[in-house]
């Protein structure tokens, strides 16, 4: 049994709201499910980051001030399949650059499939692939004397409240040298026409996805959800360019989890919250930036504007 997702599920289902963690959606059919995600028409995030980079290449390199004459690390936080990255990285091969890539994950499954990825697509690239936590590998990482290129792509910092956000910057600004750039990708406010069909895809996957966090406390914890009982619920704010996600109850019942000895009361609409999904522009990037000792020196949107790449200087 994973410990820590039984504590933090026991904690997280006895307070008023209740909530769960998005990390625990990603159970080998949870990034399954994901995957699947990426790929459907309404979710533009990923079409929307991946034109950046496929067509703008060339501005970003330029952006981030790299030169021929030195070297320099390219490293990727929570780099997934790199199906976004391998544009940049053909765009720098073509150019003759000089660097070394290292994607991080958390997941081995992840970094075996970028790497197969990155063999196919560029068979000569040789890659330095890093397991484990961000913040340990990078702390690592420093001494080394050559300038840092951080990815942190598909607008995963989303998934974070602002104060959390600018923690995160804080902590990865630590672990960077004068003149280390951070290429942050962010998904930008937008009406809720065209957001929440990302979060309520009409062939229910989205809602799958979210389902199957019960389905893992089921299995994992001897929990006894059921989901025929449980909706899927995506919200958006507009004005605040927040989206969430919650997992209703549809009836009034009882749902036990005997591996925490816990019996849990659900009231009919009551919801469990699950994640939230900050849209940005200039002015909230620049919030989270406050005091990190980063500054953003450059910005790339897509053709329809939804998504943009920050580049960001410690300095």
């Amino acid at each position: 049994m994973n410990k820590q997702f039984a504590i933090d599920v026991k904690e997280g289902l006895s307070t008023s709201p209740k909530r769960l963690s998005s990390k625990y959606f990603y159970d080998e059919k949870g990034s399954a499910l994901f995957s699947k995600i990426m790929k459907l028409p309404e979710y533009y995030l990923t079409n929307a980051e991946f034109e950046i980079f496929e067509k703008k290449a060339s501005e970003i390199i330029k952006l981030l001030g790299v030169t021929h004459q030195k070297s320099f690390d390219l490293i990727e936080l929570g780099a997934g399949d790199g199906y976004k990255t391998i544009e940049l990285l053909k765009a720098l091969d073509a150019h003759h650059f000089q660097y070394q890539y290292t994607p991080i994950d958390i997941s081995a499954k992840a970094l075996d499939q970028i790497e197969k990825n990155i063999h196919q697509q560029l068979p000569n690239k040789k890659i330095s692939p890093k397991l484990g936590d961000y913040f340990h590998i990078l702390h690592d990482l420093k001494p080394s004397p050559l300038s840092k290129v951080i990815l942190f792509l598909g607008s995963n910092i989303g998934n974070m409240e602002n104060v959390e956000a600018n923690s995160f910057l804080t902590h990865l600004s630590e672990n960077l040298s004068k003149g280390d750039k951070l290429i942050l990708g962010v998904d930008l406010k937008k009406s809720k026409d065209i957001v929440l069909p990302a979060y309520n895809d009409s062939q229910g996957v989205t809602s799958a996805f979210n389902l199957n966090l019960l389905s893992r406390i089921n299995s994992e914890l001897d929990a006894d959800f059921n989901t025929d009982l449980f909706e899927h619920t995506p919200m958006y704010d507009e004005q605040e360019g927040v989206a969430k996600s919650a997992i209703k109850s549809i009836v009034n019942q009882e749902v036990e989890i005997k591996s925490l000895d816990m019996k849990v009361a659900f009231k009919k609409e009551e919801q469990i919250h699950t994640e939230i999904s900050r849209k940005y522009d200039d002015i909230i990037i620049q919030k989270i930036c406050l005091n990190t000792g980063l500054n953003i020196v450059g910005k790339i949107t897509d053709s329809q504007n939804y998504f943009a790449d920050y580049i960001i200087e410690k300095q």
